[in-house]
């Protein structure tokens, strides 16, 4: 979709203006508002295939393999659009990998389970599933995967998480590469536990896995954590070991405020980062990504309900609240606003973007620079793809929204807006 002049990358490809009105790809998402009602997430198929091709072409000539990590977004149309583009799946729970069994079954060849809490009976699934690898993170988890694994006789591939003690320099809450974070193993305890899988019948040494944090916009870390994890695997291997596989993680950030200009310079300097350390390892690349390939292909599309001014303060009420799309509450998150009709001449005003949820923890942008929106007109939450739908919930007995994929003119609904008696259906 064409962009003004010099506008042309700043923001992905699936939204743009048209005519002073806002599109996904061929869709005027007025016309989806009236079809499908507010509050509703919009997402761009384009987008999707776009930036998954690039950055998988970042790590051309290096073997990989892109493993979508399912907790950005798991729906399951969007599971099945990453399978018919070739990804694996990194899941941290059963259910997680039941969605992405139902959604593209061939592919639990190339699913990674990771996760700090993995339990008796999701350890099963994935073993009875024929998992590609699980990302163990504890001594404890170790000694429940033996015990299951040889009760099964199904043989497990293991990849001992480790801690690589790097500071991602990210929010506190999404940042796991630190000593003082509950993911992952120490660099100097691992050694141990690997000498303890070639022990046992029905598991196998197969890697080395690292995740340290999400929405981390710089390489250096990366590149850093790496390093560290590209000696570790030199070690392990002169002590006969046998890695085939190094877990990267994900992590690789957006913009929330429209101001990445070039996605496929960022994967490049990315991929250069973390495949440097590993070229004379004979590896097998696999990445986590997730927030940077969905993030960006969605908007979540609010109805005002009401202006309001308080001793002069503003606020703008919409249907859209903290159980729709909970990072503003739970990160103090910032996504970009804008108004699906663009009006030039409107007066600009600071105000505090908010939901309809009886909490003062319901907004979705404060102190915001916003041209006035009267009561029923649109406005678009950016870049909420990822951590939206999945951290939504039920709160206020408010229905979860509806949601489709917009794939050129083709509009699909991939999930329903919830009803009532489907809220209450497992309570009677």
């Amino acid at each position: 979709m064409k962009r003004p002049a010099g506008q042309e990358d700043l923001r992905p490809p699936g939204f743009a203006y048209r005519a002073g009105v806002l599109h996904c790809e061929g869709k005027d998402l007025r016309a989806l508002a009236d079809a499908y009602g507010t509050p509703l997430y919009v997402y761009s198929a384009t987008t999707i295939r776009d930036r998954t091709r690039t950055l998988d072409a970042a790590f051309a000539g290096f073997p990989h393999t892109l493993c979508y990590a399912v907790k950005a977004n798991s729906n399951l149309s969007l599971l099945r659009l990453f399978a018919q583009l070739g990804c694996g799946f990194d899941v941290v729970s059963g259910g997680e990998l039941e969605r992405v069994l139902r959604a593209a079954p061939r592919a639990a060849k190339k699913v990674v389970f990771s996760g700090v809490g993995k339990t008796r009976e999701e350890i099963e699934l994935a073993l009875r599933s024929g998992i590609l690898l699980f990302n163990v993170e504890s001594p404890a988890e170790l000694e429940v995967l033996f015990e299951c694994a040889s009760r099964l006789r199904k043989m497990a591939r293991v990849a001992v998480r480790v801690n690589p003690d790097v500071d991602a320099k990210t929010h506190p809450y999404i940042s796991t590469g630190l000593r003082k974070h509950k993911f992952g193993i120490a660099l100097e305890e691992a050694a141990g536990l690997y000498a303890k899988v070639t022990r046992q019948k029905y598991t196998q040494v197969a890697g080395v896995s690292v995740h340290i944090g999400s929405q981390i916009t710089s390489v250096s870390p990366f590149g850093e954590a790496m390093q560290r994890v590209a000696a570790m695997v030199k070690e392990l291997q002169s002590s006969g070991h046998d890695i085939r596989y190094v877990d990267a993680g994900g992590g690789l950030g957006i913009s929330y405020e429209g101001k990445m200009r070039n996605f496929a310079a960022q994967a490049r300097r990315y991929a250069q980062a973390v495949v440097k350390p590993l070229r004379e390892l004979g590896v097998h690349l696999l990445l986590e990504p997730g927030r940077v390939l969905v993030g960006p292909s969605s908007a979540l599309l609010t109805s005002v309900i009401y202006n309001k001014t308080n001793r002069g303060k503003r606020f703008v009420i919409v249907d859209a609240g903290m159980n729709d799309l909970l990072r503003p509450a739970l990160y103090g998150a910032e996504h970009e606003i804008v108004p699906v009709v663009q009006d030039a001449s409107r007066e600009r005003a600071i105000v505090d973007v908010v939901g309809p949820v009886c909490e003062s923890g319901d907004f979705l942008a404060r102190g915001r620079e916003l041209a006035a929106v009267g009561e029923g007109e649109l406005l678009a939450v950016l870049d909420s793809g990822a951590y939206g739908t999945v951290l939504g919930s039920n709160y206020n007995t408010r229905p979860r929204p509806a949601e489709v994929l917009v794939d050129g003119v083709r509009v699909r609904v991939i999930r329903r807006r919830e009803t009532f008696e489907e809220m209450v259906r497992a309570e009677e």
